[in-house]
């Protein structure tokens, strides 16, 4: 059992304050004496601590922004060998080369390319680009796949 999952025993009724002495919360009824806080309608503010420093402003702001944005991943031209005739996203990611499938890559010039390859990439440098052409092969730009989700299409909701 655990403190969250705990439920209020059936027919149990809130505590009757102010009842008289004898009754235990008697007189002023757990307020104290006196002060905002013993009278009617007075909430504490959210986040309050006693007058001291609430924990939100202990901590600091933070300021600037977080991107979101999917950052590139890198191939060089010396890795094309390694991976076969048609380079795509699907191909470097089995070959180890990228992280994932779905992942952005960008091919950039370091090292050679001794073969004809077919490169389907998301970007390329120039240098890049003339390296593999020089080879006997080709470039083309293609959108990234993105993840396969598991949320339902407008149709396949209709369809239900």
């Amino acid at each position: 059992m655990k403190y969250n999952e705990l439920k209020v025993a059936p027919k149990s009724s809130a505590k009757r304050v102010g009842r008289g002495i004898a009754a235990g919360q008697g007189k002023t009824a757990g307020r104290g004496t006196k002060g905002q806080g013993a009278r009617t309608g007075y909430s504490k503010k959210p986040g309050f601590e006693g007058g001291q420093n609430p924990l939100m402003q202990r901590l600091p702001k933070l300021h600037g922004f977080t991107s979101k944005r999917l950052r590139a991943e890198n191939v060089y031209t010396g890795q094309l060998d390694k991976v076969g005739a048609t380079v795509n996203n699907e191909t470097l990611a089995k070959a180890g080369l990228v992280s994932s499938p779905y992942a952005r890559v960008k091919l950039l010039k370091r090292g050679d390319v001794t073969k004809k390859v077919t490169v389907e990439l998301q970007g390329a440098s120039e240098t890049a680009v003339e390296a593999v052409q020089k080879a006997g092969g080709s470039f083309k730009v293609v959108a990234r796949a993105l993840r396969p989700t598991t949320k339902k299409t407008k149709e396949e909701k209709a369809a239900k």
